[in-house]
């Protein structure tokens, strides 16, 4: 067994997609076209560490390194989602792709290495008795028809799908590149208010480019006025949903409720079996928003620590922040919050590049 670390640029991408692409473990973010993105908008370097018999390709492990400012380096598979670590024909070769990665972030200089995987089903009684602080990945099976799944949901929300319709509100999904800019009044008049920095307009029009059909863009409108926009991305039979944001003001009219709708009966439709509601804390509003249209908690597994030594490595689920920052943060936010939206759109990107999470 032959283990290699090479850089993104000059490994040879369709190799590492059909790989990807046969792997039932991989997500949307597992493909190059997430590296690609990372790299053109971002200026990141990506890196692969591959497991390689008799010629064949037989494990993979994406990475970026992100080098800040100010604060230490970072190696992290993959920065801007939930996970996306080792994928191999056997359990051993994962730990050995881990180990390849402690190794490059020695060389590189790199004293913190973060490997973000997911887990099995996280039972009920878990839950119950699980850290509030915790955070869970939100996945749900799906049907083989809109039909079936509309079906499959509770009276109350059918209803409040429904609410939305008859509150004048429609919806689409789009692939062409225009639809990034609906999306991104949406999405970035959101971050605003929830205080948080924006994502640049350049990180989505490469993701565009690198996914083309594959990404989707669902927008909601009152008449000609863009309230709900959402991303999603597709891999193979699964789709992920990495961003979807609403207008506060219009939040009455239900269109968070139609914008999800309305993506997941297309990814259904469109012969997807599993939708990625992505990350949220147990117990929380986006939590119990998500389990209500049939959303099953996994495990998130971020193993994260030091590189000098293999055993500082830690295994943990992502919480909620901790420590002196965590009491300042809703200040921050606020203050944030109250900024003009032309200068956090400015500011925003060059903040939010080295934020990985």
């Amino acid at each position: 067994m032959d283990v290699r670390v090479s850089r993104h640029s000059v490994f040879p991408v369709e190799d590492y997609d059909r790989y990807v692409g046969d792997s039932p473990r991989a997500t949307p973010y597992h493909a190059s076209a997430w590296l690609q993105a990372i790299e053109k908008a971002y200026g990141h370097t990506a890196w692969i560490v591959s497991g390689h018999r008799g010629g064949a390709l037989c494990g993979v492990l994406p990475l970026v390194e992100v080098r800040r400012p100010i604060g230490q380096p970072i190696l992290v598979s993959l920065p801007f989602c939930d996970l996306a670590g080792p994928l191999a024909d056997e359990p051993a070769l994962e730990e050995r792709l881990v180990q390849a990665a402690r190794d490059l972030a020695r060389t590189n200089g790199i004293a913190r290495l973060q490997v973000r995987s997911g887990g099995r089903a996280v039972a009920p009684e878990a839950i119950a008795a699980g850290d509030a602080r915790d955070k869970v990945r939100m996945l749900m099976p799906l049907p083989r028809t809109s039909a079936d799944l509309f079906q499959s949901f509770k009276p109350k929300l059918r209803s409040q799908v429904r609410k939305a319709e008859k509150n004048g509100l429609t919806s689409q999904v789009r692939t062409d590149p225009e639809a990034l800019d609906p999306f991104y009044r949406v999405f970035s008049a959101n971050m605003r208010r929830l205080g948080s920095p924006v994502h640049s307009r350049s990180w989505f029009r490469e993701l565009q480019r690198s996914y083309g059909e594959r990404l989707l863009v669902g927008l909601v409108h009152l008449g000609d006025t863009p309230v709900g926009a959402g991303i999603v991305l597709i891999q193979g039979d699964r789709a992920s949903i990495p961003w979807a944001s609403t207008l506060a003001e219009h939040n009455h009219l239900a269109p968070n409720m139609l914008l999800y709708w309305t993506l997941l009966s297309r990814v259904c439709d469109s012969g997807c079996r599993e939708f990625d509601f992505g990350r949220s804390t147990l117990g929380e509003g986006t939590y119990r928003f998500k389990k209500q249209w049939g959303a099953v908690a996994h495990e998130l597994i971020w193993r994260d620590g030091g590189v000098a030594d293999d055993a500082s490595a830690g295994t943990r689920s992502p919480a909620t922040g901790g420590g002196w920052m965590s009491g300042l943060r809703p200040l921050v936010e606020l203050l944030w919050s109250r900024l003009p939206p032309g200068l956090v759109n400015w500011l925003g990107p060059k903040l939010r590049r080295y934020i990985t999470l």
